[in-house]
């Protein structure tokens, strides 16, 4: 198999990947702008209160756990960032780990690689690839859970309304979604329940549920907590309308899911096309391929319509994505 072939072959799977990224996303949630704002609200309220101080003391403790060497390890830059993502997402991995993992399979890809194509930027590109997977798998998962917990929380609300109807004080209604409903939303109110049973402020605890679930509707589910306790009111009837609006919420997205299908198949027809046109070509006329991928103007061509494909690919998901 000539250089030109294998080049092409690792293209269309750079392009494939590129696909894969591009389109397999949620259509609707939150955009980039609420994730800064809630991100800034919630070190506005850590700076204005003592809870910074009460994380970092868990912080501290986490880390006393750890041997030396890991310890430092789990102190360099950044890495605090890639815990908290990693505690998101539902896994249970070290910080420190993620990032080896990541430098060994890039090392690999690109050694790999390097063997087979021995052009230089190849590995690099392949090195990238395989040195993101591993914070792709934590992403992915972080995104699933946090939208499996949304799926849950209104139902959970709904719980929480009838406990406090029937007398049982607020952290028994945490306990009983503890017990009565299943994870992530399940271990997430027990944690909270933990909290406020072992002596720390409702206050404390639901910021800490906010910091585990940063997601608007828990925000808003936070915020009518932490405001009824401060000013009083009924509570149980708060949290009812909170359900109904996070139920109305979803029904506005899965709304727009459906109006958007079209226009999701059509950006898989358009990305696919040419792979499936070089597929056809490269089995109906095998010696029409190789003038294309051997000569040199035809590797730039090559390259450029990827190029080309991925700002495709990329603009059509920012056409999709639509915040409700």
């Amino acid at each position: 198999m000539s250089n030109g072939l294998l080049i092409f072959i690792g293209l269309i799977f750079v392009a494939v990947f590129l696909l894969a990224q591009g389109l397999t996303i949620p259509v609707f949630g939150e955009s980039a702008q609420a994730r800064k704002r809630l991100k800034k609200k919630l070190d506005e309220i850590e700076s204005s209160s003592t809870d910074g101080a009460f994380s970092s003391l868990l912080r501290e403790k986490y880390l006393r756990k750890l041997s030396p060497w890991e310890r430092q390890l789990e102190r360099l830059p950044r890495m605090e960032q890639l815990a908290e993502s990693i505690e998101q997402s539902g896994n249970t991995f070290l910080a420190y780990r993620v990032v080896l993992l990541s430098i060994i399979l890039g090392l690999g890809a690109a050694f790999i690689t390097w063997t087979i194509f021995r052009i230089w930027y190849v590995p690099i590109i392949a090195g990238l690839i395989a040195a993101y997977q591993p914070f792709m798998k934590i992403s992915m998962d972080r995104t699933k859970r946090l939208a499996l917990f949304e799926e849950q929380l209104p139902d959970a609300i709904e719980t929480m309304t009838r406990a406090l109807r029937a007398g049982h004080p607020f952290s028994a209604a945490l306990k009983m979604i503890g017990d009565d409903f299943d994870d992530p939303i399940a271990k997430e109110f027990e944690l909270t329940f933990g909290d406020i049973n072992y002596g720390n402020d409702v206050r404390r605890a639901m910021l800490g549920l906010l910091s585990r679930i940063p997601t608007v509707t828990v925000m808003a589910l936070v915020t009518a907590v932490l405001v009824q306790k401060e000013s009083g009111g009924n509570l149980a009837e708060i949290l009812e309308r909170i359900s109904t609006v996070i139920r109305g919420r979803f029904r506005l997205q899965r709304k727009v899911k459906t109006l958007s299908a079209e226009g999701r198949m059509s950006a898989w027809v358009l990305a696919m096309v040419p792979l499936g046109l070089f597929a056809v070509l490269m089995i109906t006329s095998p010696d029409y391929l190789p003038v294309l991928v051997e000569d040199e103007r035809g590797q730039k061509m090559i390259v450029g319509g990827l190029i080309s494909a991925c700002i495709g690919i990329f603009w059509i998901r920012r056409i999709l994505r639509i915040e409700v």
